[in-house]
């Protein structure tokens, strides 16, 4: 059944050509304060649909992107026109982010939200030595590598699809915990894990090699341990053309070259 909504308020990254979009858009179809607007119009690249889902988080709000950007994996195709019906039409997705708590070596923690995955990588020449443990059971008792992340459905397309990670369907409760540059154990490739499970990560001789962990796009350097789950009460809605789908773009991504 197609929606109904009273207002748009249109956002725009500051790249030129998302800039000249939003001008344009907003002479056809007026603008209304974001925080007043029953849909949020995000344009520019995937980096600012992020930014924007972050934004409106647990706010209700409907965030309907169109692609002004580079790659533009989260948006819908750009057009002046008929923008009224095509959100109106438009299929939703409601999904939950991950929780990251990071702790220091002093104690201190430090909390972020991620839509697309967790990562954590070396900070230095020598690769990280991380202990994972899931909900509460150690799984991997020392793994030496570069980097390891921990991706959301709608996050498998990204950074984890070019660490040889696996594309999960939007719908699949699942997440994808996948190395970067695994040296130890070496046929290491990662794992599929239910999306209820809680994991750990524990940096091995932090000091001697430092590791950052990053939530999309918050960074946390020199962590010490790295506490990762499913958020329960957070919730962001992202709206996709019915012909050109979040689902259906996950799948045609599986039999891309």
């Amino acid at each position: 059944m197609a929606r109904t909504f009273t207002s748009l308020a249109f956002l725009a990254s500051p790249a030129e050509e998302a800039q000249k979009a939003a001008a344009d858009l907003k002479a056809i179809y007026g603008d209304h304060d974001a925080d007043r607007a029953d849909v949020i119009v995000a344009l520019g690249g995937d980096g600012f649909m992020l930014q924007t889902l972050h934004q409106t988080m647990n706010s209700g709000k409907l965030v309907y992107g169109m692609n002004r950007g580079s790659v533009g994996f989260l948006m819908n195709r750009y057009s002046t026109e008929n923008l009224t019906a095509r959100i109106c039409n438009a299929v939703e997705n409601a999904f939950r982010p991950l929780e990251m708590q990071t702790t220091d070596g002093q104690g201190a923690t430090f909390k972020a939200l991620a839509i697309n995955e967790v990562y954590l990588f070396r900070q230095s020449y020598q690769a990280a030595k991380l202990r994972v443990v899931i909900d509460g059971k150690t799984r991997l008792e020392e793994l030496t590598c570069d980097g390891l992340l921990l991706a959301t459905p709608a996050g498998s397309t990204a950074y984890n699809l070019s660490a040889h990670g696996p594309i999960l369907p939007l719908e699949a409760p699942l997440l994808a915990l996948t190395p970067v540059s695994p040296f130890r154990p070496r046929r290491w490739r990662g794992a599929l894990l239910p999306n209820h499970v809680t994991v750990e990560i524990e940096i091995l001789e932090a000091d001697k090699r430092p590791v950052n962990a990053v939530a999309d796009h918050q960074e946390v350097k020199s962590v010490a341990k790295v506490r990762i789950a499913e958020s329960e009460n957070m919730t962001a809605r992202i709206l996709s053309d019915p012909d050109h789908s979040w689902s259906d773009r996950i799948l045609a991504e599986q039999f891309s070259n």
